[in-house]
């Protein structure tokens, strides 16, 4: 079975090891410069694809997302149709994405930002503190990843909530759907947490009217995607006071642009996609039992709905 590469800017290297440890005959081809017979390729692992590439295989068994996002895959509109693709639900991409959220909640929980501006004013005063029981934390997404973060920031006592497109049943973790139930979560939200897929209808979710719902003094994380935000709205709830502050990891553009008012304001921090990163020694068991899969013409473990956009 031939597997091919797909990912600029990654070294291959690493993942060709990585993926012969687990099938040591996998035949691994890297792009451009080794696809080979096109016939040949049987799978595809790929990051951001370029346009039309993919339907340039006409023997595509699977097409595998280097990442917990597919939207870059989604967005070629010459897609091979009936392929199936999966995205990566990979035990160490769960793991950073479970600190990097709660290492963010407790940074706004505990207002940290505001001690790093008296350090470096020179102020010593203690600002209130509330306890965890206290502080409402709302979830945008109770996939994968958003159901995990949720179950561990309730351990620290926190209340809990989310928002998908259907309703879940999480334990401990009250559960909202539908544009009403966005709403009602948002109300009642100290500090929301964005994990949302993206397609046409969470782009810009986070408006000028989403934002101005949650409550006075509400702090947002986005560990998503760029796209899921109006930048300017953002700016305008942050400036006004009704956020308190904001986490960005993920941009419309990235890098973020030099000349991008994010960089210099004083309540947002920002990360450089950074919150979780996929790392072949840890995501190689799941993409090999999907070449499996796919081989025998099983169902592909994180297979998505085309149609729905994940």
């Amino acid at each position: 079975m031939a597997l091919l590469f797909i990912c600029e800017g990654e070294d291959p290297t690493e993942w060709e090891t990585a993926l012969r440890t687990e099938i040591p005959d996998l035949d691994f081809r890297v792009w451009p410069e080794n696809v080979g017979n096109p016939d040949d390729i049987d799978i595809v692992l790929t990051w951001q694809p370029p346009r039309a590439l993919l339907a340039s295989f006409p023997n595509l068994k699977a097409i595998l997302s280097l990442a917990a996002g597919i939207e870059h895959i989604l967005r070629d509109p010459e897609l091979p149709p009936g392929v199936p693709i999966a995205r990566l639900i990979d035990p160490g991409l769960q793991t950073g994405m479970l600190e990097f959220v709660t290492m963010e909640v407790l940074r706004h929980h505990r207002r940290a930002s505001e001690y790093q501006d008296q350090h470096r004013t020179g102020d010593w005063k203690l600002l209130r503190q509330t306890l965890s029981r206290d502080r409402r934390i709302g979830i945008l997404g109770l996939g994968h990843l958003g159901a995990a973060c949720g179950e561990m920031l309730t351990r620290f006592g926190f209340p809990v909530s989310g928002w998908a497109r259907s309703q879940k049943d999480i334990p401990g973790i009250k559960s909202y759907a539908g544009e009403d139930g966005l709403f009602s979560l948002l109300e009642q939200t100290d500090i929301l947490v964005c994990l949302l897929p993206l397609t046409p209808d969470t782009e810009d979710i986070l408006d000028a009217t989403t934002l101005g719902a949650l409550p006075r003094g509400a702090a947002l994380i986005n560990a998503a995607r760029g796209k899921h935000i109006v930048d300017d709205d953002l700016i305008e709830a942050l400036d006004s006071g009704h956020l308190s502050g904001a986490t960005l990891d993920v941009f419309r553009t990235e890098p973020l642009p030099g000349d991008h008012p994010f960089w210099s304001h004083p309540k947002i921090t920002l990360y450089p996609h950074a919150a979780a990163w996929t790392l072949p020694e840890s995501a190689a068991p799941v993409i090999a039992d999907n070449i499996r899969r796919a081989y025998h013409g099983e169902e592909l473990y994180g297979r998505i709905d085309v149609r729905r956009g994940y």
